[in-house]
Protein backbone atom coordinates (compact mmCIF):
# COMPACT_ATOMS: atom_id res chain seq x y z
CA UNK A 1 0.00 0.00 0.00
CA UNK A 2 1.85 2.98 -1.16
CA UNK A 3 0.74 6.78 -0.42
CA UNK A 4 -0.73 7.95 -3.34
CA UNK A 5 -0.44 12.00 -4.65
CA UNK A 6 -3.94 12.78 -2.84
CA UNK A 7 -6.34 15.72 -3.32
CA UNK A 8 -6.88 17.66 -0.05
CA UNK A 9 -9.61 16.47 1.58
CA UNK A 10 -9.08 12.25 0.46
CA UNK A 11 -9.44 10.07 2.77
CA UNK A 12 -9.10 6.15 2.76
CA UNK A 13 -10.38 4.41 6.79
CA UNK A 14 -9.56 1.42 8.38
CA UNK A 15 -10.74 0.88 11.56
CA UNK A 16 -11.39 4.72 11.79
CA UNK A 17 -7.68 5.90 10.80
CA UNK A 18 -7.08 7.31 7.96
CA UNK A 19 -4.34 5.99 6.70
CA UNK A 20 -3.17 8.55 4.35
CA UNK A 21 -2.36 10.45 7.21
CA UNK A 22 0.24 8.23 8.41
CA UNK A 23 4.25 8.62 8.08
CA UNK A 24 6.10 6.38 6.99
CA UNK A 25 7.03 3.96 10.04
CA UNK A 26 3.49 4.30 11.42
CA UNK A 27 2.20 3.21 7.80
CA UNK A 28 4.91 0.27 7.92
CA UNK A 29 3.71 -0.74 11.23
CA UNK A 30 0.21 -0.11 10.42
CA UNK A 31 0.40 -2.56 7.21
CA UNK A 32 2.20 -5.22 9.36
CA UNK A 33 -0.53 -5.25 12.07
CA UNK A 34 -4.07 -4.76 10.21
CA UNK A 35 -2.92 -5.87 6.19
CA UNK A 36 -2.12 -8.80 4.77
CA UNK A 37 -1.03 -9.01 1.21
CA UNK A 38 -1.21 -12.37 -0.82
CA UNK A 39 0.48 -11.85 -4.61
CA UNK A 40 0.45 -13.65 -7.37
CA UNK A 41 3.92 -14.54 -7.60
CA UNK A 42 3.79 -15.87 -3.64
CA UNK A 43 6.72 -13.22 -3.22
CA UNK A 44 8.47 -16.47 -0.34
CA UNK A 45 11.78 -15.95 0.16
CA UNK A 46 13.54 -19.20 -1.42
CA UNK A 47 16.33 -19.26 1.65
CA UNK A 48 13.41 -19.79 4.65
CA UNK A 49 11.22 -22.98 5.34
CA UNK A 50 7.77 -22.75 4.81
CA UNK A 51 6.71 -22.51 8.21
CA UNK A 52 10.19 -19.28 8.70
CA UNK A 53 8.37 -17.75 5.54
CA UNK A 54 5.20 -17.64 7.76
CA UNK A 55 6.81 -16.25 10.37
CA UNK A 56 8.38 -13.18 9.30
CA UNK A 57 5.67 -10.80 9.56
CA UNK A 58 5.10 -11.97 13.37
CA UNK A 59 8.83 -11.31 14.08
CA UNK A 60 8.49 -8.13 12.72
CA UNK A 61 5.60 -7.51 14.45
CA UNK A 62 8.01 -8.33 17.47
CA UNK A 63 6.24 -11.33 18.83
CA UNK A 64 8.73 -14.25 20.26
CA UNK A 65 9.84 -16.81 18.23
CA UNK A 66 7.86 -19.78 19.93
CA UNK A 67 4.49 -17.93 19.74
CA UNK A 68 5.19 -16.72 16.10
CA UNK A 69 6.05 -20.72 15.26
CA UNK A 70 3.07 -22.08 17.57
CA UNK A 71 0.94 -19.31 15.26
CA UNK A 72 2.49 -20.32 11.87
CA UNK A 73 2.46 -23.95 12.36
CA UNK A 74 -1.56 -24.10 13.62
CA UNK A 75 -1.89 -21.72 10.28
CA UNK A 76 -0.02 -24.32 8.31
CA UNK A 77 -1.85 -27.27 9.03
CA UNK A 78 -5.19 -25.53 8.94
CA UNK A 79 -4.30 -25.68 5.49
CA UNK A 80 -3.28 -28.51 4.86
CA UNK A 81 0.68 -28.01 4.97
CA UNK A 82 1.17 -29.53 8.44
CA UNK A 83 3.68 -32.37 6.61
CA UNK A 84 5.77 -29.36 4.38
CA UNK A 85 6.53 -27.39 7.07
CA UNK A 86 10.01 -27.23 6.95
CA UNK A 87 10.74 -27.32 3.17
CA UNK A 88 11.17 -24.82 1.07
CA UNK A 89 9.71 -22.98 -1.61
CA UNK A 90 11.40 -24.53 -4.48
CA UNK A 91 10.65 -28.40 -3.12
CA UNK A 92 6.59 -27.08 -3.11
CA UNK A 93 4.65 -27.19 -5.82
CA UNK A 94 2.64 -23.39 -7.20
CA UNK A 95 -0.75 -24.29 -4.96
CA UNK A 96 1.50 -25.34 -1.73
CA UNK A 97 3.59 -22.32 -2.49
CA UNK A 98 0.38 -19.99 -2.35
CA UNK A 99 -0.81 -21.44 0.87
CA UNK A 100 2.52 -20.76 2.32
CA UNK A 101 2.14 -16.66 1.33
CA UNK A 102 -1.90 -17.37 2.35
CA UNK A 103 -0.66 -18.35 6.04
CA UNK A 104 1.86 -15.19 6.29
CA UNK A 105 -0.74 -12.90 5.44
CA UNK A 106 -3.28 -14.22 7.98
CA UNK A 107 -0.23 -14.29 10.79
CA UNK A 108 -1.12 -11.03 12.26
CA UNK A 109 -4.96 -11.78 11.98
CA UNK A 110 -5.22 -8.68 9.44
CA UNK A 111 -8.44 -6.98 9.44
CA UNK A 112 -8.50 -6.80 5.52
CA UNK A 113 -6.72 -8.98 3.22
CA UNK A 114 -5.54 -7.65 -0.27
CA UNK A 115 -5.10 -10.28 -2.63
CA UNK A 116 -3.38 -9.52 -6.17
CA UNK A 117 -4.44 -11.61 -8.56
CA UNK A 118 -3.71 -14.74 -6.15
CA UNK A 119 -4.56 -17.52 -8.38
CA UNK A 120 -2.60 -16.39 -11.83
CA UNK A 121 -0.22 -18.33 -11.47
CA UNK A 122 -1.74 -21.56 -10.38
CA UNK A 123 -3.52 -24.48 -12.52
CA UNK A 124 -7.25 -24.25 -12.18
CA UNK A 125 -7.74 -27.30 -9.69
CA UNK A 126 -5.33 -25.55 -7.10
CA UNK A 127 -6.96 -22.14 -8.52
CA UNK A 128 -10.13 -23.44 -7.37
CA UNK A 129 -8.79 -24.76 -3.99
CA UNK A 130 -7.69 -21.71 -3.58
CA UNK A 131 -11.11 -19.70 -4.08
CA UNK A 132 -12.75 -21.64 -1.92
CA UNK A 133 -10.12 -20.95 0.74
CA UNK A 134 -10.82 -17.37 0.83
CA UNK A 135 -13.86 -17.73 1.65
CA UNK A 136 -13.58 -20.14 4.34
CA UNK A 137 -11.11 -18.20 5.53
CA UNK A 138 -13.47 -15.06 5.81
CA UNK A 139 -15.98 -17.23 7.33
CA UNK A 140 -13.58 -18.95 9.96
CA UNK A 141 -11.54 -15.67 10.81
CA UNK A 142 -14.01 -13.24 9.78
CA UNK A 143 -11.54 -11.34 7.90
CA UNK A 144 -12.10 -9.15 4.76
CA UNK A 145 -11.08 -9.91 1.66
CA UNK A 146 -10.02 -7.23 -1.40
CA UNK A 147 -9.42 -9.47 -4.47
CA UNK A 148 -8.41 -8.04 -7.81
CA UNK A 149 -8.68 -10.86 -10.30
CA UNK A 150 -9.66 -11.29 -14.19
CA UNK A 151 -11.02 -14.56 -13.11
CA UNK A 152 -14.46 -14.36 -13.37
CA UNK A 153 -15.33 -17.26 -11.37
CA UNK A 154 -13.45 -16.02 -8.17
CA UNK A 155 -15.08 -12.48 -8.98
CA UNK A 156 -19.05 -14.34 -9.03
CA UNK A 157 -18.20 -15.74 -5.93
CA UNK A 158 -17.29 -12.27 -4.15
CA UNK A 159 -20.49 -10.55 -2.53
CA UNK A 160 -19.66 -7.11 -3.50
CA UNK A 161 -18.27 -6.67 -7.23
CA UNK A 162 -16.38 -3.60 -8.51
CA UNK A 163 -15.20 -3.38 -12.20
CA UNK A 164 -12.31 -1.40 -13.63
CA UNK A 165 -11.93 -0.09 -16.98
CA UNK A 166 -8.85 1.76 -18.46
CA UNK A 167 -7.98 2.61 -14.04
CA UNK A 168 -11.67 3.82 -13.68
CA UNK A 169 -14.24 2.33 -11.67
CA UNK A 170 -17.37 1.27 -14.38
CA UNK A 171 -19.62 -0.51 -11.96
Amino acid sequence: MDKPNKPKDSEIKINDKNVLNLKDKQLSKFRNKHIGFIFQFHQLLPEFTALENVCIPAFIANKSKKEAEIKAAELLNFLGLSNRINHKPNELSGGEQQRVAVARALINHPDVIFADEPSGNLDSASAKQLHELFFELRKKFNQTFVIVTHNRELAEMADRKLEMKDGKIIN
